[in-house]
């Protein structure tokens, strides 16, 4: 089984040499790294996702492939919400905020439409998928 460090790597170094592009199963998807700031440890890491543009924000999902838990980059969103954003070949800082209700139904709905294992994910647990948005800053 690979490490999931070693596969998010293998991610982020592919998604560098391409310009934001990756092949495989996130070929041809909107693909995005998010660098966040540790809630316990303070250390930078970067997180290859994908994403939902919604105007001039992305949407990003904390889905954890269905897991029961959210994953760690949700988590420390919501201690540091400044976030680094590589989008394409533009790097960028953004403001991850946390959207519920009637605007996080419509874009998880959205990209559950465009990518159908969201919904799988969505039925595979308990817990609501948190939304985030990305917004840039400066």
């Amino acid at each position: 089984m690979t490490d999931m460090n070693d596969w998010n790597a293998q991610i982020i170094e592919e998604f560098r040499e391409n310009d934001g592009k990756v092949g495989g199963q996130f070929e041809g998807a909107p693909m995005v790294l998010i660098t966040t700031t540790g809630a316990k440890t303070g250390k930078r890491r970067t997180t290859p996702l994908m994403s939902l543009p919604d105007g001039d924000r992305l949407a990003i999902f904390a889905s954890k492939a269905g897991a029961p838990t959210n994953p760690d980059w949700y988590h420390n969103v919501r201690a540091n919400p400044t976030v680094t954003v590589e989008f394409g070949a533009e790097s960028f800082d953004a403001m991850a905020t946390i959207v519920e209700g009637d605007e996080r139904d419509r874009l998880f709905r959205k990209q559950a439409e465009l990518y159908p294992g969201f919904a799988e994910y969505e039925a595979k647990t308990d817990r609501v998928i948190p939304v985030v948005i990305l917004d840039r800053v400066g």
